[in-house]
């Protein structure tokens, strides 16, 4: 296996991102891309990530392969690759990925062991949302952040014409109304609303660096998914699990 990517963000700040949440992942790398689903250790949220095999500038698969990975490891590697380095990932004999660096003449290689992983394949699962968001990241990011400053969860609450996000803490209150605009598009039948962590929310939401805008999809005390796409290149998204409230 070799794939070489001439812009190495989308993989480098991609990585990044999911290692907040998870400590080892199983790639699959087959002739569409490459692929990653994996749970977070406390089984609250799910990343699915897939890095299309057009985001490539040489794509050398000859047959399906997996390979597991400590993903603190390799995002410590990849922070330093830079933006005009080209990156090329290899698959050795001896079973590690050799991560090259490439700018100019200027060569860097590293390398990381390709891990045993005995946790079961996962399966994304079948979930069905009748509220659709398309927001800003912008804008979702700094919801969440609003919010964080008083309490541990946020309700999102869609309606045909606005979301509300708000949050309670034992003093403080935080309430912001995002009305349907170009920028927020919202299919919404009703008043719907469900409860989240923020703790998890707020390292979904640095998908922000990868995508200009966030997709969310929920339901009435339902799990969560949070999506970022680049056309014809990437995904990322996130399922989270709902705080169902008891009262």
């Amino acid at each position: 296996m070799r794939l070489v990517l001439t812009e190495p963000n989308l993989f480098k700040d991609s990585i990044g991102i999911i290692s907040e949440l998870v400590n080892e992942a199983r790639f699959k790398i087959t002739k569409n891309g490459m692929e990653l689903i994996a749970m977070d250790p406390a089984n609250v949220a799910m990343v699915i990530f897939k890095l299309l095999s057009s985001s490539f500038a040489q794509y050398d698969v000859p047959e399906d392969t997996q390979m597991a990975i400590n993903l603190a490891n390799l995002k410590q590697i990849l922070k330093r690759a830079k933006p005009n380095d080209t990156l090329t990932l290899e698959t050795t004999e001896d079973n590690k990925l050799k991560i090259e660096m490439k700018a100019g003449d200027n060569k860097r290689t590293f390398s990381i062991p390709i891990i045993e992983f005995d946790e079961k394949e996962q399966r994304v699962p079948d979930l069905e949302f009748p509220v659709s968001i398309k927001i800003t990241a912008s804008m979702l990011q700094d919801s969440i952040d609003d919010v964080g400053i008083v309490a541990e969860s946020v309700s999102f609450i869609a309606e045909p014409d606005k979301m509300t996000i708000q949050a309670e803490g034992d003093l403080s209150k935080a309430h912001i109304e995002i009305p349907q605009s170009s920028d927020t598009i919202i299919k919404a039948i009703g008043k719907t609303r469900a409860k989240y962590s923020i703790e998890y929310l707020k390292k979904m939401i640095a998908g922000g660096k990868l995508a200009n805008h966030a997709e969310l999809f929920f339901n009435q005390d339902y799990p969560l998914k949070v999506e970022y796409k680049v056309v014809d290149k990437m995904m990322l998204s996130f399922i989270l699990a709902p705080r169902v409230e008891n009262d």
